[in-house]
């Protein structure tokens, strides 16, 4: 993803890139690595499938079909959320946050095994902010658990300081100006066709995939 001055705060390693159709620029989505085996034992195949083929790439097509033929058709999408959001232009804000919601969501979990520890300059900060790692989690597992309807849980830094934030529906860290650091998808189509309304299961399972290789390099860039 290109960053631009008015984003500097943000930035994900995400799952789309941009491909050139003659003078048009657009969005694409690269398969995230796991999407074929699943994330057990939190997120199955068939969800990941779901999800990604079914929510996600509607989120980029209609992105994609708002911006063709307009000046935004080159931007980067952080530009594009907030000159959505600027503009109050709801369709066009709730498909393309929730595009980048998704892709930096893939890009914090990872399989069993392939996840990584938490690094010491990132605990030292969750000890800072929250007591203890064990504290941390439990608190945002009561954040998520407790954040109604549809939307996102999410870690962020700000200036050096952690918070858990609860986010509704399409909103997004690119338009709140603070550093995101792991999210958690507690949208119904996450987690209902392996846990139906059992959410604190999946996210008692999703902590086992959290893919803090990711979350560490957040916190240095």
């Amino acid at each position: 993803m290109r960053r631009t001055a008015a984003t500097r705060a943000v930035q994900t390693t995400t799952s789309f890139t941009r491909t050139a159709a003659g003078a048009r620029s657009l969005f694409t989505l690269n398969d995230p690595p796991y999407l074929k085996t699943g994330l057990t034992p939190a997120i199955s195949a068939n969800t990941l499938n779901f999800h990604f083929n079914g929510h996600h790439k509607a989120y980029l097509n209609k992105t994609n079909d708002l911006i063709k033929g307009t000046p935004l058709e080159n931007k980067s999408l952080e530009d594009v959320i907030l000159v959505a959001k600027t503009t109050n232009n709801a369709a066009l804000f709730n498909n393309s946050a929730q595009l980048w919601n998704h892709s930096f969501y893939w890009d914090c979990m990872a399989p069993v095994g392939e996840t990584g520890e938490i690094s010491a300059e990132l605990e030292q900060l969750i000890k800072e902010s929250f007591g203890s790692v064990a504290e941390f989690k439990n608190k945002f597992t009561d954040s998520a658990v407790a954040n109604f309807g549809s939307g996102w849980t999410w870690l962020v830094n700000i200036n050096g300081k952690l918070e858990i934030q609860n986010t509704s529906n399409a909103e997004s860290p690119v338009t709140l100006r603070v550093k995101p650091l792991l999210t958690l998808d507690v949208w119904e189509h996450a987690y209902y066709l392996d846990h139906q309304n059992r959410r604190p299961e999946y996210i008692n399972k999703w902590w086992d995939v959290v893919n803090w290789n990711f979350v560490n390099k957040q916190l240095k860039q």
